[in-house]
């Protein structure tokens, strides 16, 4: 029944893979001093059972990898005709609807990182204090692109109030 209230599936926008990259990349670069960590530790102590201590970080890192892919999957965002739909969660999902008349900034913002990457985060301020719709990993000309559209429809919705 919910389902039938959402956007037909094929207007859905997906994030771009640029965003799974840069978080698995954070990933490898905090996962490589945690096994040599472990691997002097285990050297220092000696013995092959404190060698599996190595394996902890590499079977974190690994989940890690695959959560990483799943949650990007489980992100989308849709513009409709009076709001803005944006979906995630793997194991619980979660469909933030967003009017258009209701926003009042819209935000985006690109680290040093995230622009070594080529993808930039919109985030929408409402007049909630617990608003949180951020569409993150966007290429900046989508993000500027989705900034000017939400811009000019949230100000034709309010002018409208």
């Amino acid at each position: 029944m919910a389902e039938a209230l959402l956007p037909d599936p094929t207007r859905w926008r997906v994030l771009p893979p640029a965003l799974r990259q840069l978080r698995r990349t954070l990933l490898l670069l905090g996962t490589v001093p945690a096994v040599a960590l472990t691997m002097l530790v285990s050297a220092t102590l000696g013995g092959w059972p404190w060698v599996l201590l190595t394996a902890v970080p590499l079977a974190a890192a690994g989940w890690t990898w695959h959560s990483i892919g799943r949650v990007w999957r489980a992100w989308r965002y849709a513009e409709r005709e009076d709001d803005l739909l944006i979906s995630r969660g793997v194991l619980i999902r979660r469909v933030v609807v967003v009017p258009y008349g209701r926003m009042q900034l819209v935000d985006v913002t690109s680290g040093p990182l995230a622009r070594r990457f080529g993808i930039a985060k919109v985030q929408l301020h409402t007049a909630a204090a617990t608003s949180d719709a951020v569409i993150p990993g966007l290429s900046p000309p989508e993000a500027a692109r989705l900034r000017d559209a939400l811009t000019e429809r949230g100000e034709a919705r309010s002018a409208g109030l």
